[in-house]
């Protein structure tokens, strides 16, 4: 299909979930950074709550940056895979003590625990250019249902297809859009296709 056709029939989903806020309820950059690092195989929910008294402690990076490993399993023993995480985060903490946070995807993911998902999101809500698509595990599951991609395991696939097939003007909003569908509507089992807002161009819903 041409990118006026996907516009057209991915539009209504883009309205409805335009300038939405990301679940994670981060306040500056700096929290936002932690919190893509700490979700990532953990659920969003989750994470605010335990990040919360980490931030009253830890306010940037600079103060972060004086703590270990010990100081930092109190806040996040419950947290998934919190041990490698722990890591990251204070080499993250390590090489932008004095910096700003990167403003380019090829520099976000040189640092510790941020992949390309965790870039984009970045990335949009610091509200930069764009340079790829959010792929995280809603959006895995509904795009391939509604019929954007035959590939339904590999994000970095599934990104260059939507990269590919849908025009720079979408990029911005239509991974978070996707994301949002996939958490409240598009669910992995008992799907509301009736209630969503592109069910009648889905292939799922037809089929």
């Amino acid at each position: 299909m041409l990118f006026t056709d996907w516009q057209k029939e991915l539009q209504p989903l883009i309205d409805r979930y335009k300038g939405k806020k990301h679940p994670l309820h981060f306040k500056n950059p700096y929290q936002l950074v932690i919190m893509v690092i700490l979700a990532a195989q953990d659920s969003d929910a989750n994470i605010n709550i335990f990040s919360k008294p980490f931030f009253d402690e830890y306010p940037d990076f600079k103060s972060l940056s004086n703590s270990n490993s010990n100081d930092l399993v109190v806040y996040f023993s419950s947290v998934k895979n919190y041990s490698n995480k722990i890591k990251w985060i204070l080499d993250t903490a390590s090489v932008l003590k004095d910096k700003s946070i990167p403003k380019r995807l090829d520099e976000l993911v040189k640092l510790k625990g941020i992949g390309r998902k965790s870039a984009n999101v970045i990335l949009r809500e610091t509200h930069q250019k764009p340079e790829g698509i959010l792929v995280d595990l809603h959006v895995l599951r509904v795009v391939p249902r509604f019929g954007l991609t035959q590939e339904y395991k590999d994000a970095y696939k599934i990104e260059k297809i939507l990269m590919e097939k849908l025009s720079y003007s979408m990029w911005n909003d239509i991974g978070m859009a996707f994301s949002f569908l996939g958490r409240t509507i598009c669910r992995p089992k008992n799907p509301k296709c009736t209630i969503c807002p592109i069910h009648k161009d889905c292939t799922y819903f037809k089929n």
